[in-house]
């Protein structure tokens, strides 16, 4: 079949990294969906998780499901809400870590004798004995047929202020502490950590242009966010998966009264770091609906505006610890 939208993830990265384990379970999950066999994509979950009384769960761009009914629905209509005829799935990068899996893929969907492509993290809790927990889809919400750019956040802080740094090595740590800590963005230092081809893009459509390559590019893209991060807009990791090689890190935002000017909301995101053979990074893949705000129709999410705008809100971040938490806007 003839490609009619193709995944950056694709012609970026045409290669499956080595070392990917075919049967983690939330790779399992995708090709059950993908082959239409449901009761094999239910038998990767339990009634309820192994040590609490919580539900299982599948969190998609487009709603949460809870329980196995409801995750039964999610596998039997994933195909017809991309409006799509059939699957297939074609992995490229994946990240096992501390009871956690990742796996980076583009999902091949057929539709009218074409193929249209979307690049997608799933990420997974995983139970014991091969099963899941929960998963978490990430995709751009354009990839995904009538859905609004709004990600409610997933997790709910303990705390509204950036992530500690220290719960990261290597270059991933170095490139979160001089882009989301005070005084300001060293973009110097950003560049000092990254190899001199590294690579920004990868969950966006392609369009044939060269993606942002090397040091000038990528200088520009940092200076460009250093207009609003940190002190306009924080992010708060809040599950870290690290395997040596690539850093992924599930993160919501933490919006500041400066950021709510500028229209920002909190919203949640994903991205991978991965580091080449020196420890430097070599690429830097996001999937995130950032600066969509004012193309959000705040009657398709379940949340008013006005709702989404207290969530994660801060008055400020000074330098230093002890950031306080604005309850009332």
């Amino acid at each position: 079949m003839e490609i009619r939208k193709r995944a950056e993830l694709d012609a970026l990265y045409p290669e499956a990294q080595k070392g990917i384990q075919y049967d983690s379970p939330e790779l399992l999950l995708m090709r059950y969906i993908a082959e239409n066999n449901t009761d094999g994509a239910m038998a990767l979950f339990r009634d309820r998780r192994q040590f609490s009384d919580a539900l299982p769960a599948a969190d998609t761009p487009y709603g949460r499901f809870e329980g196995k009914e409801q995750i039964r629905a999610f596998a039997e209509g994933f195909i017809n809400r991309f409006e799509a005829d059939g699957l297939s799935i074609l992995p490229k990068f994946q990240t096992r870590s501390g009871g956690r899996s990742v796996t980076e893929m583009v999902l091949n969907f057929e539709a009218g004798g074409m193929i249209d492509q979307v690049p997608m993290f799933v990420v997974a809790d995983l139970g014991s004995m091969g099963t899941l927990e929960e998963v978490r889809l990430y995709c751009h919400s354009t990839f995904v047929p009538h859905l609004t750019p709004y990600r409610k956040p997933l997790f709910t802080p303990a705390h509204l202020e950036m992530g500690d740094p220290g719960l990261m090595t290597g270059a991933v740590k170095e490139y979160y502490t001089a882009l989301h800590h005070m005084p300001g963005v060293d973009v110097e230092r950003i560049l000092r950590c990254m190899h001199p081809d590294c690579v920004f893009g990868g969950y966006a459509l392609y369009n044939g242009q060269e993606p942002e390559k090397g040091l000038e590019a990528l200088r520009r893209v940092y200076t460009g966010m250093s207009s609003y991060i940190p002190f306009k807009v924080g992010m708060r990791y809040e599950t870290l998966i690290d395997d040596g090689v690539t850093g992924v890190i599930e993160w919501v935002h933490v919006i500041s009264d400066q950021g709510r000017e500028l229209g920002r909301i909190a919203m949640s995101g994903i991205a991978a770091y991965m580091r080449g053979e020196d420890g430097r990074l070599i690429s830097i893949r996001i999937s995130d609906y950032a600066w969509m705000e004012k193309e959000i129709d705040w009657e398709q999410t379940g949340t008013t505006e006005e709702e989404a705008r207290k969530i994660n809100a801060v008055t400020a971040f000074p330098a230093g610890v002890g950031r306080k938490r604005q309850e009332m806007l």
